[in-house]
């Protein structure tokens, strides 16, 4: 993690396990080491750095809820940080990701803003989680479907999502239990972060 916010965040969450800083570290239980600004420098991955890194454990794995949120392909970091930041937003309990950016690059977890320390990530084949929850209605996005979003959905629910380009695979397209459009005016499609955080609050349930 790098910088103040990310950093309290997985503090706050139970995750942070080390920090390197150049000043007086805040964290007393917590390992800490002061270091020089050079060796911030090499581990930094930003252009101006706040001076601080922080080194945390991987996401645990609590038990599904009523929204899961299952991402097709996503290679953008940006979108895949806005996503799991919505997903939180909007009562989304879990990711589970295939053949995705990878979920710890440090654009991603910049992104989300801390909101990676609030929701379960699982990577695995979206086929075999459905195979394997039969009990969760999945609804995936076709800008060919006749459907537009439904406020009052069955729960559990699994929203599908696909790659930028290419759209949720036709295998997944077969698979859900229905496919799902956002009516619009004046354009086909939507930046996927976008129509993503849209669906995601008309389907969670937090207004």
């Amino acid at each position: 993690m790098e910088g103040e916010h990310l950093i309290q965040e997985a503090y706050m969450a139970g995750f942070l396990q080390m920090v390197l800083w150049q000043k007086d570290v805040p964290y007393q239980d917590i390992e800490t080491y002061q270091v020089s600004a050079d060796i911030i420098e090499k581990l930094s991955n930003v252009k101006s750095n706040q001076g601080m890194i922080g080194v945390c454990r991987f996401q645990r794995l609590d038990a599904l809820n009523h929204h899961v949120l299952l991402l097709d392909g996503i290679q953008d970091p940006g979108n895949m940080g806005t996503l799991i930041r919505s997903a939180v937003a909007f009562n989304f309990d879990t990711i589970v990701v295939e053949q995705c950016v990878d979920l710890y690059n440090a654009k991603v977890i910049r992104a989300t803003q801390g909101a990676i320390f609030k929701i379960n990530l699982i990577e695995m084949p979206i086929l075999s989680f459905m195979d394997h929850h039969p009990n969760i209605t999945y609804m995936a996005t076709d800008l060919s479907a006749t459907d537009s979003v439904i406020h009052e959905s069955k729960q559990p629910l699994g929203l599908i999502l696909g790659n930028e380009g290419a759209g949720v695979r036709s295998s997944l397209l077969n698979k859900a239990n229905q496919t799902i459009k956002i009516q619009m005016t004046h354009t086909e499609s939507l930046n996927v972060a976008v129509a993503g955080s849209i669906l995601m609050y008309e389907l969670g349930g937090v207004k």
